[in-house]
């Protein structure tokens, strides 16, 4: 072989080196840029369905930026771990309750229940809302196109229903119930220490401007006190909210072995001003369980308003204090 082809031969396995060379480096990125692609899909996380009171809607993924509208929504993502990026303001405090403002450091508010801001919910960019039916039903369709949207049925008593429903809609179904077994774990405990204690009639009752309450079975508190398995005085003992718009004469309605009340003060003293007037009108001070000083003022927010698994575990620590501590 001369010298020519000699050099011809070594130019075209030189060029056929570069030509591999290049085949096996754009496999290389090809297998990199599809691993990428797995890598992102598995943790983007799968699609899931959440049936709920409005619709059926489908999320992926565990949601990072989960907007609340509810008092007892925003209680339930906080026991489970979950902090919102924004949720509407507590009925009392500014913006939110005692018990919780310490957990809220950093959460934007999105006005009220019964107001949300689309605005403020849509500048939050949120990739969940939580909302209920009761309280938001007109605005579902336009939060449904911020983001996915997820209402619970209704706002009563039996909050652990919503606790689930939403526990489903942020993928922690497993720390939720975890959060409900030690509630129930709690409430089981509490019972077997009270005893024969359970058999005190407990009756409730709330003041507000110009509204007096006397509060049944499937309100908050009644479902705890029902759970613990406390008797309830006989016009009470019913498996409804509430007796509204009470007045005077209805006062021996209120008497029990232990009586619970709470005022829901926004500012203005005239929630104080009423529960005063109740509280020390000759009629209520001739009630066995005046007479007894078996009347305790309670915290509206944890024994009503809020309505959630942290204020329900408040409500333990109260009747705990006023029934145990005082034995031991």
């Amino acid at each position: 072989m001369n010298t020519y082809s000699k050099g011809k031969l070594s130019y075209l396995l030189s060029i056929l080196t570069i030509m591999t060379l290049l085949v096996l480096a754009a496999c290389g990125n090809s297998n990199s840029a599809d691993g990428d692609k797995k890598e992102k899909t598995e943790g983007s996380g799968e699609t899931y369905t959440v049936k709920h009171a409005m619709d059926k809607t489908e999320i992926k993924g565990t949601p990072k930026r989960v907007v609340v509208l509810t008092n007892e929504g925003t209680e339930a993502l906080l026991a489970m771990g979950v902090k919102p990026v924004g949720a509407v303001q507590s009925w009392l405090g500014n913006p939110w309750y005692d018990h919780i403002k310490g957990q809220m450091k950093g959460v934007k508010s999105v006005g009220t229940e019964s107001e949300p801001s689309l605005e403020a919910i849509a500048a939050l960019k949120p990739d969940l809302i939580i909302g209920n039916k009761m309280r938001q039903e007109k605005v579902y369709d336009q939060l449904s196109q911020i983001a996915p949207t997820v209402f619970s049925e209704e706002l009563r008593g039996d909050w652990k229903s919503n606790f689930k429903l939403y526990a489903k809609a942020v993928n922690k179904e497993e720390k939720g119930k975890e959060v409900l077994a030690d509630y129930d774990n709690r409430v089981a405990d509490l019972k077997k220490r009270l005893g024969n204690q359970l058999k005190q009639k407990i009756s409730v009752v709330r003041f507000t401007a110009g509204d007096v309450r006397i509060y049944h079975k499937d309100s908050f508190s009644g479902v705890i006190l029902d759970q613990l398995g406390f008797a309830r005085p006989e016009s009470q003992d019913k498996n409804d909210f509430a007796e509204m718009n009470a007045t005077k004469e209805r006062i021996p309605a209120m008497d029990g072995d232990q009586l619970f009340y709470f005022s829901y003060e926004t500012g203005d003293g005239e929630a104080t001003k009423l529960e005063k007037e109740w509280i020390n009108d000759p009629l209520f001070k001739k009630l066995k369980v005046a007479q007894e000083d078996h009347v305790h003022k309670v915290d509206d927010a944890t024994w009503n308003t809020a309505g959630g698994v942290l204020a329900a575990n408040i409500v333990l620590d109260d009747i705990e204090k006023i029934f145990l501590d005082k034995k031991q």
